[in-house]
């Protein structure tokens, strides 16, 4: 996100009071040169967003930013009155990436979102946050991580509204909901890096080829239409899970926070339309109609609705 791309796109300033969810930022997904993720987070600063999530969770290989800038980063967001939460890898496999963890997991100044079971078991008596990878699809599940810490969990994005009201009313007391709201769909991780394998490149010399994609490398049908985006060892959907149609849901199944994954253009945009939606300054439908041009391709909700993921079942 350029700050010429953010003047162009940004809407006014929202003027209402908020109320409903908060919104949280998700952890940038993709691999971006350095320059670009301190230019991204320096904007965050100023927008509407009320908890930041930092930290490469896709690949241990993706230096551009190390610990200590992500620790930096938070300081400086924290400073601008943000919550700041570091977010962990999904995938470990390889004992460096073990030790991150700890360092990660051991950090005294920033709340942790565990995005696998091992990083659960690290952050065991201390308040912690389960990311949409780590399986919580009852309320049993919910009842056994509360014991060990948590504080705050998400909702898989697989699952639909009716299985989030089945474990809203059940989930133990004191522990927050989180549904992701808007970005592409989290669908696979794999040992396999399969941006490196579109290049033909093996994945331990992949020569960071990720870079060259900075919201991903969409695949498409034969018929051309966009299906998949790789992303690493991650797969992705292709076009753009939009939940802001539902935000009377939302409301109504009492989610505390709204999660927004950051994309390489008009991410600010993105959340100050969340925001005026939460105001009242724009209906849900107003806003989602504006954010229909900043996604790369199209929108979905299907999985929310009980439908194939891919499906857009809201009329906006």
């Amino acid at each position: 996100m350029t700050a010429t791309d953010s003047a162009t796109a940004s809407p006014a300033s929202s003027t209402g009071t908020r109320s409903g969810p908060r919104l949280s930022l998700g952890p940038i997904s993709y691999y971006w040169p350095k320059d670009q993720v301190d230019a991204f987070y320096q904007q965050v600063e100023h927008l509407p967003v009320d908890i930041v999530y930092l930290g490469e969770t896709i690949c241990s290989k993706r230096n551009e930013v190390r610990f200590e800038d992500w620790l930096a980063i938070g300081e400086r967001l924290a400073a601008s009155g943000k919550e700041v939460v570091l977010s962990t890898l999904s995938l470990l496999e390889a004992e460096s990436e073990l030790l991150r963890l700890r360092a990660i997991c051991e950090n005294e100044g920033f709340l942790v979102e565990a995005n696998d079971m091992g990083a659960v078991q690290l952050l065991r008596g201390r308040p912690f946050v389960v990311g949409h990878s780590v399986n919580v699809y009852n309320d049993r599940s919910l009842a056994v991580l509360a014991r060990s810490g948590l504080k705050r969990w998400v909702l898989p994005v697989e699952l639909t509204a009716d299985c989030l009201a089945d474990m809203q009313r059940l989930r133990p007391a004191g522990i927050e909901t989180e549904v992701y709201a808007y970005g592409r769909l989290p669908l696979a991780y794999s040992a396999r890096c399969f941006t490196a394998r579109a290049r033909n490149l093996p994945k331990d010399d992949c020569r960071y080829c990720c870079i060259d994609y900075p919201d991903g490398l969409e695949v498409a049908t034969q018929d051309d239409q966009g299906f998949l985006v790789l992303n690493g060892i991650q797969t992705q959907s292709a076009r753009t899970n939009n939940l802001l149609p539902e935000l009377p849901r939302l409301r109504e199944l009492d989610v505390d926070i709204l999660r927004i994954s950051p994309q390489a253009q008009g991410t600010d945009a993105i959340v100050q339309l969340f925001d005026q939606a939460l105001r009242g300054d724009k209906t849900p439908a107003e806003a989602s109609a504006a954010i229909q041009p900043l996604m790369p391709s199209g929108a979905c909700d299907g999985y929310w609705h009980g439908e194939a993921g891919m499906d857009q079942v809201a009329q906006v």
